[in-house]
C-alpha cells in the first residue's frame, strides 16, 4: 500500500495538479488587477462654487462617473451651483468611481396639492399654507355645503388633489356659502335617465330614486314621472325621484294619473272663489262687577246705653230698683275686664 503511494505516476499526478491550482489562482489576482485598476487611484477635483455644466465636464475628463442631487432650493446660491461634493474634493478613488454633487436647482421643487375638496374652509387654508401655497380669491358659491371647500383653481383652471403645483403658488378656493332657497324644478319628462340625472345636477339639485318598469337599470330608458313636480319651488339640494320606461309617456297615461293620485292633490276649480269681506264689529260694553256691599256694623252701645238696657224697667217702688241695681252690680263685678263697673242712673 505505502509503495502505490510512491509511486513515480502517483506523485507526477500530484504535481500537475499542485500546478494546475497555483496558475488558476494567479490568472485569477491578475484578472482582477486589470479590471479594478488595483493600485490605480484618482483624486477627487474641487468642483464647488462651479456651475453643474462646468463640473460635469471635469469629471468626465477625470474618468470619473457623476450623480446629481438638486432636490433642495436655497434662494441664498445660484441657481445650478455646485454646493457640496462627496467623496470630499483631494480624496482619492479609483478610476469610474461614482461621485455625488449637490446642486442648487433654478426654482423651488413641486409639491403635490393637498386634498381639501369637501373639508371645512379653516383647516383647508391651514393645510395649503403648510405645504407652502398661497389662498388668493376665496370665492363663494351656493352649495348645500356651507363652508365646505368646493374647488380649488390655479390661475382660472380646477385643479385636483395630488397635481404638483410650484412651491409658493397662489390659488383660488371655491366655498360652499349654502343652499340656495326657491328654485323651479325643471321639466325631465320625455328624457332619458341619463340626461335627467344630468339637468338635475346642472339646475344644482340632486337625483333620488329612480323606478325602472322593467325592473332593470338601463339609463336610455325615458323618464315618464317626476316627483317633485315641474314647476315646483324647492331648495337647492332637494331630491327629484324619477319614473321610467322603455315606452313613451302616451302610452303610459293610466300609470301617469295613478301616480297622480299619489303624488299630486287635485284642486276643484270649479267652486266659486271665497270672498273675505271685512266686517266692522263693535266693541263689546262691559259692565264693570258692582263693588260689594260694604256691611255697616252697628256700633256697639255706650257704656249709658248699655245701663239703660240693662237697668231701666218698669219699677213700681223703690225697693225693687234697688234690687235690680244691685243684681246688676254683681253680674258687673263677675266680669271685670270686659263690663266695667256701672253707675246708677235713674231715668225721669
Amino acid at each position: 500500500m505505502f509503495k502505490s503511494l510512491f509511486n513515480w505516476k502517483v506523485l507526477l499526478n500530484l504535481l500537475v495538479a499542485i500546478g494546475v491550482f497555483v496558475g488558476l489562482v494567479w490568472l485569477t489576482f491578475r484578472w482582477l488587477e486589470y479590471h479594478t485598476n488595483h493600485g490605480q487611484e484618482i483624486p477627487v477635483p474641487n468642483v464647488v462654487n462651479k456651475t453643474v455644466h462646468e463640473a460635469i465636464k471635469i469629471l468626465d475628463d477625470t474618468g470619473l462617473e457623476y450623480e446629481v442631487d438638486s432636490s433642495k432650493y436655497d434662494p441664498k446660491f445660484r441657481p445650478f451651483q455646485v454646493l457640496q461634493v462627496f467623496p470630499s474634493p483631494g480624496s482619492r478613488v479609483k478610476d469610474g468611481r461614482t461621485v455625488r454633487l449637490k446642486v442648487n436647482p433654478k426654482t423651488w421643487a413641486a409639491i403635490a396639492l393637498p386634498d381639501v375638496i369637501n373639508k371645512y374652509s379653516g383647516l383647508a387654508f391651514q393645510r395649503l399654507e403648510q405645504v407652502g401655497l398661497k389662498v388668493g380669491d376665496t370665492i363663494y358659491e351656493p352649495s348645500i355645503q356651507k363652508d365646505a371647500v368646493l374647488r380649488v383653481l390655479f390661475k382660472g383652471v380646477e385643479v385636483k388633489p395630488k397635481t404638483k403645483l410650484p412651491r409658493f403658488s397662489i390659488v383660488d378656493v371655491v366655498i360652499g356659502s349654502g343652499p340656495m332657497r326657491n328654485i323651479a324644478i325643471p321639466n325631465v319628462v320625455g328624457l332619458t335617465v341619463k340626461e335627467a340625472k344630468a339637468l338635475i345636477l346642472r339646475s344644482k339639485f340632486e337625483p333620488g330614486v329612480v323606478e325602472f318598469e322593467d325592473g332593470g337599470k338601463d339609463e336610455s330608458d325615458i323618464v315618464y314621472y317626476q316627483d317633485p313636480g315641474a314647476g315646483d319651488v324647492r331648495d337647492q339640494g332637494m331630491q327629484i325621484d324619477l319614473w321610467a320606461s322603455k315606452r313613451t309617456p302616451a302610452e303610459l297615461r293610466d300609470k301617469i294619473d295613478q301616480l297622480n293620485s299619489v303624488y299630486r292633490m287635485k284642486v276643484d276649480t270649479a267652486l266659486p272663489p271665497v270672498r273675505y269681506e271685512e266686517v266692522a264689529v263693535e266693541p263689546a260694553h262691559i259692565e264693570e262687577p258692582a263693588a260689594p256691599k260694604k256691611e255697616t256694623s252697628k256700633p256697639e252701645p255706650t257704656k249709658s246705653e248699655t245701663q239703660k238696657s240693662t237697668t231701666v224697667k218698669p219699677t213700681t217702688s223703690t225697693d225693687d230698683k234697688t234690687k235690680t241695681t244691685g243684681s246688676n252690680n254683681k253680674g258687673t263685678a263677675q266680669q271685670p275686664a270686659e263690663k266695667p263697673k256701672a253707675k246708677k242712673v235713674i231715668i225721669q
